[in-house]
Formats: structure tokens, sequence, C-alpha cells
């Protein structure tokens, strides 16, 4: 699978040139299902969150990645499908709810969910009131919740900018 080649390919170059630091591994289980909560404070942290986790994590990416037009946007949606990223519909009211069902059959399935809690990334790098999503899926799955503070990506990448 293409995320396996780029996290284990290509993620000690990430690891070496962005120098994460890590605690707390050993409360990610080895094996079932498991909600990786977040923080969300630059577009890096889906990278970051990977190429730090021993296992695979799926995430939801919001669903104007999947829309494209032309060449770009057929690329987007072949990138982001083929490394474990489904699309969420974040126009409101239960249009996400597809996806939040499709979190559900991963965690059902024995993988990783990754989800920003906040739903967006923060503007000025402060945690915000998280939505229930989190807590619904633990409730509906019986999986447990690793939370997961990402501190420093905001400085890493500004916004606006390409690591």
């Amino acid at each position: 699978m293409l995320y396996w080649f780029f996290v284990k390919g290509f993620g000690w170059i990430a690891r070496r040139r962005l120098g994460p630091t890590v605690k707390g591994l050993q409360n990610i289980p080895k094996h079932g299902g498991a909600i990786i909560a977040a923080n969300h404070l630059a577009v890096i942290d889906d990278a970051l969150l990977p190429i730090t986790c021993p296992r695979m994590i799926h995430f939801m990416g919001k669903a104007e990645y999947f829309e494209g037009k032309g060449i770009k946007g057929r690329f987007k949606k072949w990138w982001f499908t083929s490394v474990g990223v489904f699309p969420v519909d974040r126009s409101g009211g239960s249009k996400s709810l597809g996806a939040l069902n499709h979190a559900r059959e991963i965690l059902e399935d024995g993988h990783l969910f990754g989800i920003h809690i906040e739903g967006t990334r923060s503007p000025d790098g402060r945690l915000y009131k998280g939505h229930t999503g989190v807590a619904k899926l633990a409730l509906e799955t019986g999986c447990p919740i690793v939370p997961v503070a990402i501190i420093g990506s905001d400085t890493l990448q500004p916004v606006g900018t390409v690591v």
C-alpha cells in the first residue's frame, strides 16, 4: 500500500528533518481499533502523526480534496485515497454522518482512526472546543480514545508555508 511506502520509505527523512519528539507511544494499542484524537495546528500534522506512529492511521479529509477537476484534481483524489484519507462533508448538520459511519467501519475492522477534534486547524495555536464525533464513535464501537497533543507544528509550518 502506498501509505507504508511513504511512511516507511520516506518517513525517516521527514523524522530527521523535522525532528518530532514523541512521548507515550505505549498508549497506542498494538491491535484493534482505537481513536487518535488530536488537536490541529498545521497541515503538516497529518504527516507528523503517521511518521511517528507504529500503526497506520486513517483520517478524514475535507471533501474538496476529492472533488477537484482535471489532472490536479484526479491526482489529489488518488493521493488522499492511497494514503488512507476519506472525504468528509463539512458543510454542517447531518452531512458529515457518512464519514463518521466510514470511521466506525474502520474502527470495527480493528484499525486506527485519527481525528482532529476541533474539526479544522486552529487559527491561533489555541485549543478550541472539540466536536462530539469522537465520543459518539467511542461509545458506538467501544474503542479507546488516545488523546494526542501536537505542539509546535504551527511554528514549524506557519499558515501559508510548505515544508
